[in-house]
Formats: C-alpha cells, sequence, structure tokens
C-alpha cells in the first residue's frame, strides 16, 4: 500500500480545512452539494466526450493503484528470470515448458512461450516491445483521462460560480440573501480548483509515474528473455539485469 498518497491526501484537505476554521469560518460553508454535483458532474461530462469508452473504463480502473499500485520489485522477478536460465541451460528450452501454468504475468508469459516455441531473439524482442508498446500506450492515454480532467474542472467551477450569480441577481430585492448567496456561488470555483490540484492532477502525474516504472520493469524483462534465448551464462544475465536498478 503506498500510504504516502494518503498522508497526502490527509495533509492537503487537513490543511484547507483547518485554515478555513482558524479563519473562524464553518466547514458547512464549504461543503455544498450543488456545487459539487456542478462541478464534477460537467468535469466527467467533458472528459467522457473526450475519450473512447475503453480508455475511460480503463482510467476508472487505474484509479486503484495511487493506493495499491501493481508490485514493480524487480529482484523476484530477477530471480524467476535466473531460475528459467539456469533450467535451460542444463535441459534446454522445452524443459522451461512446465513453468507456463506457473507464471500469472500475461508479459512474462508471453515471453516464455516464445522462448519454449524456440523464437529466435530478434523475434522476440520485437515481438515483446511492440506488446511493451501498446501497453503502456493505453495506461498513459488512461492516465491522461485525469490530466484533462484537471484542466476542465476549474474552467466548469466559474461556469458554477457565474450560474450562482445568477440565481443571487434573482433575489436583489432580498439583501439578506445576498451575503450568503455570493458565498455559496463562489464553492463552485473551490471545488473547481481543489479537485483539479488536489486530486485529478496528482492522480494523473502518479499513475503515469508508475506506468514509466511498469514499462521499465518491461525492458528488463525483455533482456532477460532475450539473454535466456541466446544462451548467455546466467552470471551475466544477473549482472546486466541488476544493472536496471543499480544505485
Amino acid at each position: 500500500m503506498d500510504f504516502l498518497t494518503i498522508i497526502g491526501l490527509v495533509v492537503a484537505f487537513g490543511g484547507i480545512f483547518l485554515g478555513q476554521l482558524l479563519e473562524g469560518g464553518k466547514l458547512s460553508s464549504v461543503l455544498q452539494l450543488t456545487a459539487f454535483i456542478i462541478v464534477i458532474g460537467g468535469t466527467m461530462g467533458a472528459v467522457m466526450v473526450q475519450y473512447r469508452l475503453p480508455v475511460f473504463v480503463r482510467s476508472l480502473k487505474m484509479v486503484p493503484w495511487i493506493i495499491l499500485p501493481p508490485k514493480t520489485d524487480p529482484q523476484p522477478i530477477i530471480q524467476e528470470l535466473l531460475e528459467w536460465s539456469n533450467t535451460a541451460r542444463k535441459n534446454g528450452l522445452l524443459a522451461l515448458e512446465g513453468l507456463l501454468e506457473s507464471v500469472t504475468d500475461p508479459f512474462m508469459r508471453k515471453g516464455l512461450q516464445m522462448l519454449v516455441d524456440g523464437s529466435e531473439p530478434a523475434k522476440i524482442r520485437a515481438t515483446l516491445e511492440v506488446d511493451m508498446d501498446s501497453r503502456s500506450e493505453i495506461e498513459r492515454q488512461a492516465a491522461r483521462v485525469f490530466e484533462s480532467a484537471g484542466g476542465y474542472s476549474p474552467t466548469i467551477g466559474i461556469l458554477g460560480a457565474v450560474l450562482g450569480l445568477i440565481h443571487v441577481m434573482e433575489n436583489l430585492a432580498d439583501p439578506a440573501k445576498l451575503g450568503a448567496g455570493i458565498a455559496t456561488a463562489f464553492v463552485a470555483t473551490i471545488y473547481g480548483v481543489g479537485s483539479a490540484n488536489l486530486l485529478f492532477l496528482p492522480i494523473s502525474n502518479k499513475l503515469k509515474g508508475i506506468v514509466h516504472q511498469q514499462n521499465y520493469l518491461r525492458e528488463m524483462i525483455i533482456e532477460g528473455l532475450v539473454g535466456i534465448a541466446e544462451g548467455e551464462n546466467p552470471k551475466l544475465i544477473e549482472g546486466r539485469l541488476q544493472s536496471f536498478y543499480a544505485e
């Protein structure tokens, strides 16, 4: 679990609400359901117009990554690749066929299958690089959904504020309602700017970082698989793989 995300959200929202209280304000004055519906609903609608359904759905599936990111620890994968290398050196590539059922990662399974099939090293590299690029591009597009939301939400917030001011203007005959009405109108602006800078843009950047880490890990896997296909010494393969994460 990525506790830094949770801590960051608590610090960000806690600081804003604490500042509101220290200034003598009330939390109820910034908790407006109408403003929330306008900003979040309008932002999500604009994003849906911009992106295709598969990309939008993929972005929603990636949201849990900000707290529970995919495993990117290279050491267990390096050890698994070295075990494959030792097995192939001793018993040949066909001896790896029995390991296929135990491999859960689709990318590694595809590479292992190509090893068992006796594919040329250059073919393995080319095929897996295309697979890697297509996967990362889909995930980057999904991450950009939140970047787009961060661009739309401040403008939608201003739109909500204008709608609120229109409602205030309709009640000019009752001065007692003007102050509260204006305050409520500007809550939409707070929601727009706040959601962009505290949620949408940070989520987008975090997801992009995770996608980059996964891509880098796949590059390492490709190097290991190609080394096995070329029959390299496991020690040489280990040294090259460890250099990906050398401090």
